[in-house]
């Protein structure tokens, strides 16, 4: 009894948990074996981080005034030594590693996923990069630090801690270590929700979650998934939670039927607590704008809403607005000789006006004028507004090239300009067709949540023209809520390289 007491203090000290089965055999064997907890995994990525971060910034001070492959640091004297460069590769060194922590490096997602690792360590090395600089100056180090170096450094140090962390995950999948980090979901009912998280999971073989099976809810309204991934615990009524539960079947148990009763709900969240494992509830009554979920308080009373999304943040919508002013002026300078080329060309097909502007409904359905290159006849829209289709009768010969390579749409960088649209959102509708639009299609409006944009999404991914509504509004809404300046940049690329349904 002493000597296990003792291995369990010493393999705790040493981060690794004690797991004990007793023989079934006879009832008195007992079988040890040692796993290593999450905050010794997480401390271990810490430290290879701190050594792997200082290695490769004395190899960069290497490269720079030791190897000769860099002119030294002057023909009259010699550059620092190494010594002298010690203390700031240490601070460097600590520096990095509190801009890692705050951005949640060392979390057990990250352990498991190495693309948002990779993320966060580029993000976080070249936000060190500049503090850096900017600190050294401010402080004004001794010996002054070089530039050169500063860049070899973050070279190495960023090619160095992404090969580690490389090494790293794929430790991670051993089962000595993967036994801790993938969590056990138990469903209590089923929805469209957990058939996507269902999905998800299956597909990626290193997905931090292990779905057990599903309970039936009382009231039988869920919605049931038609694929046989899924274990049903038909022969458990959710009142036998707790028995589950008491077997260490699972780790989350996860609400799933939104038509539970608030008493039914506060039990099973009480179960959870008394066997410590963690209860959550999918937001059903949120169909659209879900990543955006936060909780708040009005006049002291804590209330769940969609308002946390990207770009209701002010410095997003800056950011998003400089590049927007920038690219509108840069794209009226370069469409210039197009309008010019191509204002030519469809007024010598179809004497009249060579521009055409319609009505839009744009962010919080303010209507503005949107411009275009006449690419169509005069009389095109005598019948009212609707769509262009394949061979549209109504296209002038020019038109359909233009509308083929997105040139009628230039002139619409004066909107950009004047703050209408955005480079880059959903595309604006006519408020005629919005009018139908928003009575047929749930969450129609969702996408007038921000500015419109010249190309977008579902455009590039070609829905465009007359093709789903239901799947335009979806590419757009996943827009809003997932954006980022990268996506942006994507979608602008994307614009140049897809001419799907573009009629």
């Amino acid at each position: 009894k002493d000597v296990s007491g003792f291995m369990a203090q010493g393999s705790a000290l040493l981060g690794f948990e004690q797991l004990t089965q007793r023989s079934e055999s006879d009832g008195i064997g007992i079988k040890i074996r040692c796993q290593p907890t999450i905050e010794f995994v997480l401390a271990l990525a810490l430290v290879g981080d701190a050594l792997v971060v200082f290695g490769a910034s004395a190899f960069g001070y290497w490269l720079r005034f030791a190897s000769g492959f860099i002119p030294p640091y002057s023909t009259f004297a010699p550059g620092p030594t190494f010594t002298e460069y010690f203390r700031l590769l240490v601070m460097g060194t600590i520096f990095l590693l509190i801009t890692f922590v705050h951005l949640e490096l060392y979390s057990e997602r990250c352990l498991v996923r190495y693309l948002r690792t990779a993320r966060v360590v580029v993000k976080g090395t070249v936000f060190w990069l500049f503090m850096y600089l900017a600190v050294s100056l401010i402080l004004k180090f001794d010996p002054p630090i070089s530039r050169l170096f500063m860049l070899t450094a973050v070279v190495c140090t960023l090619s160095a801690v992404l090969v580690w962390r490389m090494i790293f995950f794929k430790c991670m999948h051993w089962n000595v270590f993967a036994i801790n980090f993938q969590q056990r979901i138990l469903f209590v009912g089923w929805c469209k929700e957990a058939e996507q998280l269902q999905r998800e999971i299956q597909n990626e073989s290193s997905h931090p979650f292990k779905i057990v099976g599903y309970l039936s809810s009382p009231q039988g309204k869920s919605f049931r998934s038609s694929l046989p991934y899924v274990q049903d615990l038909g022969h458990y009524h959710y009142h036998k939670l707790s028995n589950l539960l008491e077997n260490d079947c699972a780790d989350i148990v996860i609400l799933a039927d939104p038509y539970i009763k608030m008493g039914e709900i506060v039990g099973m969240a009480n179960q959870c607590a008394r066997e410590f494992v963690q209860f959550k509830v999918i937001p059903s009554y949120f169909h659209i704008l879900a990543s955006g979920l936060r909780l708040e308080t009005l006049g002291g009373i804590p209330v769940l809403g969609a308002s946390d999304l990207a770009l209701n943040r002010f410095s997003n919508r800056l950011v998003k607005r400089v590049i927007d002013i920038v690219g509108a002026v840069v794209g009226l300078l370069i469409s210039a000789p197009l309008i010019a080329i191509f204002g030519w060309l469809v007024y010598r097909e179809s004497p009249g006006p060579i521009f055409y502007k319609q009505k839009r409904m744009g962010k919080n359905g303010r209507v503005f004028w949107l411009w275009k290159i006449r690419s169509m006849k005069i009389d095109a829209e005598e019948k009212g507004a609707r769509w262009a289709t394949p061979d549209d009768p109504r296209r002038l010969r020019v038109g359909a090239f233009m509308r083929k390579w997105n040139i009628d749409e230039v002139p619409q960088f004066f909107n950009v300009l004047k703050g209408d649209m955005s480079l880059v959102g959903p595309r604006p509708e006519r408020p005629e067709l919005i009018s139908n639009f928003k009575h047929q299609i749930p969450h129609y409006q969702a996408r007038h949540s921000c500015v419109p944009g010249l190309t977008g999404w579902a455009q590039v991914n070609g829905w465009r023209g007359n093709t789903s509504l239901d799947e335009r509004i979806r590419f757009d809404i996943r827009y809003v809520e997932n954006w980022r300046v990268t996506l942006d940049f994507r979608i602008m690329i994307m614009t140049f390289l897809q001419q799907k349904n573009a009629y």
